[in-house]
């Protein structure tokens, strides 16, 4: 599938690695004007802006949107960490820190980027969850909670500006074949592989392909949607 992305301004957030950078790249190919928001700085020569951007401070996602100087159509937020411990074991910070990220940062970015999107009267946002976000997953209490905090902020906000022409799914991977993942031990990709009903786990353009559907007009009446992307893993 081409897509056609001409005319659009898209903000990544967490887009210079794995899922995300796969994402804006495929954006750009499509002629979209990518700008990718991240924590971690870059002087490589991309076909993209980059902001360095703390998605979990309001004022540091406000200063960004700010600098891009023109209204944004098109939104994906994927930037995440993890910080897995069980529950017994786990600190303040451990819990705090994948909240704050994870679901908060989604929140600012959003909060920040609609009211542009409901006056213009078009606008495509796409949540990056997780299968683990549905169904829980032992030493990911924090993950998995804000996982499925953003499913239900996708769906309020799905209601909220909808009555605007702006559409707001997730999609939800299970384990993805990155450089983060691909550096595991097998054994962590062969139990995922185990689980799934596919001979094969996705990559992280299979994610992008799931996500430029969303943002695109072909897509343009779902909203509010969860879809999994993740080979079977759920079934």
């Amino acid at each position: 599938m081409r897509w056609n992305f001409n005319g659009k301004t898209a903000v990544v957030t967490g887009g210079l690695r794995g899922i995300g950078r796969s994402i804006v790249e495929q954006l750009a190919e499509a002629g979209a004007e990518v700008h990718a928001f991240d924590y971690a700085d870059s002087t490589e020569s991309v076909g993209f802006a980059v902001h360095r951007v703390n998605v979990a401070d309001s004022k540091s996602v406000e200063a960004a949107v700010a600098a891009i100087g023109k209204p944004v159509q098109l939104l994906v937020n994927n930037a995440g960490i993890t910080r897995d411990k069980s529950i017994v074991k786990m600190t303040d910070d451990d819990w705090r820190a994948v909240i704050d990220i994870n679901l908060t940062g989604g929140f600012n970015v959003i909060r920040a980027l609609a009211p542009a999107m409901r006056d213009g009267g078009y606008g495509r946002i796409v949540n990056i969850t997780s299968i683990n976000g549905i169904r829980g997953k032992f030493g990911q209490s924090n993950y998995a909670a804000a996982k499925g905090g953003l499913i239900s902020l996708t769906k309020t906000a799905a209601r909220e500006l909808g009555g605007k022409g702006v559409t707001v799914n997730a999609v939800a991977p299970g384990m993805v074949l990155t450089e983060m993942t691909l550096a595991l031990a097998e054994e962590f990709r062969a139990k995922a592989l185990a689980e799934a009903q596919l001979p094969y786990l996705p990559n992280a353009q299979d994610i992008g392909n799931a996500v430029l559907f969303l943002l695109s007009d072909a897509a343009r009446a779902i909203t509010g949607e969860v879809i999994k992307v993740d080979s079977g893993q759920y079934i």
